[in-house]
């Protein structure tokens, strides 16, 4: 580590602070979140390298059969050789209108096929992350309703997701209803109806399929949202559109999501890019940069960013959203995924995500595993053991992410399992295998 000021400077910094060391520096800091690392003494250059290439060797390639937002999917080598390329490397977001014609028309292609994947009339440039797109999405739901206290979010969203929303609605003192999920899985349409009928809910949103695995009756949803006009959002699975209905296609106002399954590698939760779309009619709510297609001065084909709502131009104030930047790499990824699979390619990807889920589930089921729901699910399902603590520690030890628990999200005993095309007929088995022998 390379530590830029002397002691001498350090103790002339203090000084003028008034204070007698660092310890005091960050003395406000609860004690319990500050860690002291014993470090080693200070090595050359090649010293830190073996060190740290010994150290590596510590860590335990794990076979993972985890979601919950982030999934281990195959990435065709040639997006990151493609990215990797300095032109899109070192790019920063594009803030001006006259930046590379390239980048610009590579977000309009990435607009495109993210309105063909969703059914959408309009998409933007990205957002910073899923979780993000759901809470912006909100405050533009909020905004088209234009009255009402009340955000409605089914139990079948992601709950990292709601917390972060949570983060975001805590300025405006909206209250936060969730609505409970059925046995089968599903939203409570009963329930969902009692909450949103008072006319004082301005944005429900739910998620397609949800967070559990299970594919909601999307349709009976939009009926009811539309009944008491209510702005929905649809948190969507990119690889799960491919062969779901897209929401566009039943009426929904905002459809948002997480593209990290595109051609990103899991990366410790990012960076990834969350997928922005909307209704042509809710076009100038959008937040975010929207890039679009004109003509410059010859009357040649131009791409230039369009309907700049943000706080830093003409909007100011009256921006739509704090967001000022879009996730540039990251969405140039999706777009190649989409692009090198095509439509064919991502359907034999759910497909076979699917027809590996159920094997597994299948081979679970027969050693003690119980269903949680029993409604349709896709790659991703719950069970619940009576020692499934025991039994994840157990398959961690042997070298597998069996699962996410969900103990800390109010479903006891219960592990969230995720099943992706990459997962091998050999690797569930001896998951399977590893779990028994406890």
């Amino acid at each position: 580590m390379y530590i830029p000021h002397s002691e001498e400077e350090t103790q002339r910094l203090l000084k003028r602070l008034g204070l007698e060391n660092l310890e005091e520096l960050f003395s406000h800091i609860d004690p319990s979140l500050l860690s002291k690392p014993e470090l080693p003494e200070p090595k050359s250059e090649e010293e830190l390298r073996r060190y740290f290439k010994d150290l590596s060797k510590k860590n335990i390639p794990l076979i993972s059969f985890a979601g919950f937002g982030s999934y281990d999917r195959i990435i065709p080598s040639v997006i990151w050789q493609v990215l990797n390329r300095g032109e899109f490397l070192t790019a920063y977001t594009p803030y001006q209108p006259e930046v590379s014609q390239g980048t610009l028309q590579a977000l309009f292609e990435y607009q495109t096929l993210i309105c063909e994947l969703t059914g959408m009339e309009v998409a933007n440039a990205s957002m910073y992350d899923g979780a993000s797109a759901l809470a912006e999405a909100l405050l533009m739901a909020r905004a088209i309703r234009g009255k009402g206290k009340r955000v409605v979010l089914s139990e079948g969203v992601n709950p990292l997701y709601r917390r972060v929303a949570n983060t975001y609605l805590r300025g405006y003192m909206d209250e936060i209803e969730i609505c409970s999920l059925t046995h089968e899985g599903y939203t409570d349409l009963e329930r969902l109806e009692g909450l949103i009928k008072d006319g004082e809910t301005h944005a429900l949103a739910v998620q397609y399929p949800n967070f559990m695995g299970f594919v909601e009756p999307l349709g009976e949803m939009v009926s009811l949202s539309k009944r008491y006009e209510v702005p929905i959002v649809v948190v969507a699975d990119p690889i799960a559109l491919a062969i779901l209905k897209p929401p566009g296609e039943f009426g929904v106002d905002i459809v948002v999501g997480e593209g990290q399954q595109m051609g990103v590698p899991m990366n410790f939760g990012g960076p990834y890019a969350g997928f922005f779309a909307v209704r042509s009619e809710h076009l100038r709510r959008m937040p975010g940069r929207l890039v679009g297609m004109a003509e410059d001065i010859e009357g040649k084909r131009a791409f230039t960013l369009m309907l700049q709502t943000r706080e830093q131009h003409i909007r100011r104030e009256r921006a739509t959203s704090n967001i000022c930047t879009n996730q540039n790499l990251i969405a140039l990824a999706n777009l190649l995924y989409m692009v090198l699979l095509g439509k064919e390619g991502m359907r034999e990807v759910a497909r076979q995500s699917l027809s590996k889920a159920l094997y597994l589930k299948r081979r679970l089921l027969e050693i003690g595993f119980e269903e949680v729901y029993n409604g349709k699910h896709l790659w991703e399902f719950p069970l619940r053991h009576e020692r499934a603590e025991e039994l994840y520690q157990r398959a961690l030890r042997a070298g597998f992410l069996a699962g996410v628990p969900l103990e800390g999200f109010g479903y006891h005993k219960t592990i969230l399992f995720a099943i992706t095309e990459k997962r091998t007929k050999e690797e569930m088995d001896s998951l399977v295998d590893a779990i028994r022998a406890v």
